[in-house]
């Protein structure tokens, strides 16, 4: 590639933290920008724009000519709103543009044809990680499906919420408010109503939409579909999932309607983890693994959302470098501190996951001291120091039921290696899986071989009559007496 050189050079404002890193390092030049930057830019042509929308036009530009034009419906016309009169090679060429603009819509940039409601003087977020082609882009622009998925209206959706009711409000995060609504068709499902219209939001809007209809997985969320991204609103359309979130019955507002018991955590952890093995084998790093992103159903069964941050990832790479994102508390720290997302980093978050489903405690708390303010650091300090009981929930009976203590030690274990601060000592999603599900398989064996011991002791009382006239045996033990105690572990064995 043979070396360029920039005609004009633009000052942009970039965070602290990073222009700190680039004073010591000019090399990080590359991070510095993949971590996006603000740039505001003023349209030239603002004075003829507003002439021509004050006459109810919309701001055009012709690329041939270089000058902006005024177009009121299907004709040019003056700021004036009188209808120009044009030559037929002018009007031919304006068929073909019109023509070729039914397959590809206009982009959004300052040659852009502008809506009354466009704002001309305005700052757009440049992303750290497009990961959809501009083709897909206008695509939605245009169609009515999208990827198989519907294209809904705004009115629609409008509509189908109540007018975005609160009252319908199921949940808000970090990108945007989500309401149940009901479509025209019958269907119950969630809007997600995105917080900002921004460049970068689109792009996080975008992402969700190609990977979520790339990937069928009975423990992801469905997408039913979204708005076109020229909407008035960027919405998205989900299969409604009725119980809330883990993190709403482990420590949220659904703890009080019942208490999630130890089998039905178990099933969690292993119907997660099934569902990122899933999206890492598909190449997809989800980028915010939380309790508040794993929803459940009336059946306690896990559906992984949120997918606004997750990166398609190059299966020929053992990384991507990009500036950190997530939730505090679940961000892999080597993540954090060299730029480097990999499916490991994913793997950490689920540690911190596993930590909550054995303790019921949020992942950070600044009412707890100040050491176990992280639970990631407070689980590893209690992990290492042989105190698993005092991490552990006492409403899963730790103390007293030998079968919730051995598995829930198990998993203790596992999330201690999932939490390991460098990458290459952690599990992959895979090893996590099958460590979980071994867990709950040796549990099954021990109570199948407990239910088959009692079946033996209902069939020797039931011929108890039979015995009586019998000998008595040698040993006052008798051998299914003995079987069962050296079968049943007391908890001074543990």
């Amino acid at each position: 590639m043979s070396p360029f050189k920039c005609v004009i050079g633009i000052t942009v404002p970039i965070f602290k933290i990073t222009a700190a890193k680039l004073v010591g390092d000019r090399s990080l030049f590359k991070e510095a920008i993949m971590g996006g930057f603000n740039a505001s830019y003023i349209n030239p042509y603002m004075d003829q724009c507003n002439k021509c929308l004050n006459v109810n036009g919309q701001c055009g530009f012709d690329s041939d000519s270089n000058r902006p034009v005024c177009i009121c419906g299907s004709r040019l016309c003056d700021t004036a709103g009188k209808v120009s009169n044009y030559s037929n090679s002018e009007k031919k060429k304006k068929q073909a543009a019109e023509s070729q603009s039914k397959e590809i819509p206009t982009p959004l940039t300052s040659k852009s044809m502008a809506t009354p409601s466009t704002n001309l003087s305005q700052s757009q977020s440049i992303p750290s990680y497009p990961s959809f082609t501009s083709k897909s882009r206008s695509d939605l622009g245009k169609a009515s499906t999208y990827f198989g998925v519907q294209v809904f209206s705004y009115a629609e959706l409008e509509e189908a919420t109540e007018n975005f009711n609160p009252a319908k409000e199921l949940g808000d995060g970090g990108f945007g408010t989500v309401y149940y609504g009901k479509l025209h068709d019958g269907r119950v499902v969630a809007v997600k109503r995105l917080y900002e219209n921004n460049f970068k939001r689109v792009e996080q809007f975008m992402n969700e939409v190609e990977i979520l209809t790339r990937l069928e997985h009975q423990n992801l969320v469905k997408l039913y579909g979204c708005t076109s991204r020229r909407s008035r609103e960027l919405l998205l359309v989900y299969e409604y999932i009725s119980n809330g979130t883990v993190a709403d019955h482990l420590h949220g507002k659904r703890v009080e309607s019942g208490f999630l018991s130890w089998p039905v955590r178990l099933s969690i952890a292993i119907e997660t983890a099934d569902a990122l093995a899933f999206l890492h084998r598909s190449d997809v790093i989800h980028r915010d693994v939380k309790t508040n992103n794993i929803l459940l159903d009336d059946d306690f069964c896990v559906k992984v959302a949120d997918f606004g941050l997750s990166r398609l990832f190059p299966n020929d790479q053992t990384h991507v470098s990009t500036a950190p994102q997530g939730t505090p508390g679940y961000v892999d720290p080597e993540y954090y501190q060299c730029y480097q997302l990999t499916d490991k980093s994913d793997v950490y978050s689920f540690g911190v996951v596993l930590i909550e489903l054995i303790s019921s405690l949020q992942a950070v708390d600044t009412n707890r001291h100040r050491h176990d303010i992280n639970l990631a650091n407070m689980a590893i300090n209690k992990i290492q120091n042989h105190l698993v009981n005092e991490l552990v929930d006492p409403l899963l009976g730790f103390e007293k039921d030998y079968s919730v203590r051995r598995m829930a030690t198990a998993v203790a274990e596992l999330a201690f290696r999932c939490l390991q601060q460098e990458k290459d000592m952690r599990p992959t999603m895979g090893e996590v899986l099958e460590g979980l599900k071994a867990i709950q398989n040796e549990e099954l064996r021990a109570e199948e071989n407990v239910d088959a011991e009692a079946v033996v002791l209902d069939i020797r009382a039931d011929d108890v009559g039979l015995l009586r006239n019998m000998p008595p045996p040698l040993s006052p033990d008798s051998v299914v007496t003995d079987k069962l105690v050296s079968s049943s572990p007391t908890p001074s064995s543990f």
